[in-house]
């Protein structure tokens, strides 16, 4: 095992060597990280309040699993900025989360509401648990040995094959 953690690492250096790059630079040397500013927070903590509460309650289009508060997608700051800029324009919570349903459908709703157009998403689950249940009660059931009663012809048959003299055991 040491064996091949060696070679896993030599391998490593040499390839790091062979392409010109230093395994990692001195501490004294390291550059600045490059990456994107923090989105500026509002001037008012009671409107970033608002907008994070909202941020929670819609889904980011690019994770999909992620409300867009959790996410850094760019998408997700972008829609936090649309947020913030609606509140500031004096929407309500409702009208901003209309105006994202409207423009992005109820997807965008990290709870969507229970209609029509939504209701395999809410009944799915339940549709899908039921015919597991039905699958696995069926499988047991032609799994089960069923016991065949004999006939008349294999009940003596099996009568003559007891009564046939047997060698004893001798103890």
């Amino acid at each position: 095992m040491r064996r091949i953690l060696f070679t896993c690492a030599l391998a490593a250096s040499l390839h790091g060597a062979a392409l010109g790059q230093a395994a990692s630079p001195p501490p004294a040397q390291a550059a600045p990280a490059a990456g994107r500013q923090a989105a500026p927070l509002a001037e008012d903590p009671a409107l970033e309040e608002r907008v994070m509460r909202l941020a929670e309650e819609l889904r980011c289009l690019v994770c999909q699993n992620q409300t867009i508060a959790d996410s850094h997608a760019g998408l997700a700051e972008d829609l936090k900025q649309q947020i913030r800029e609606q509140l500031r324009a004096g929407r309500s919570d409702a009208q901003v989360l209309d105006y994202m349903v409207e423009r992005y459908g109820d997807f965008v709703l990290y709870r969507p509401p229970v209609k029509t157009t939504t209701m395999l998403l809410w009944a799915g689950p339940f549709v899908l648990l039921a015919v597991g249940a039905i699958t696995f009660a069926v499988v047991l059931r032609r799994r089960r040995p069923h016991a065949v009663p004999f006939d008349e012809a294999e009940h003596r048959r099996a009568q003559a094959l007891l009564a046939e003299e047997t060698p004893e055991i001798r103890t």
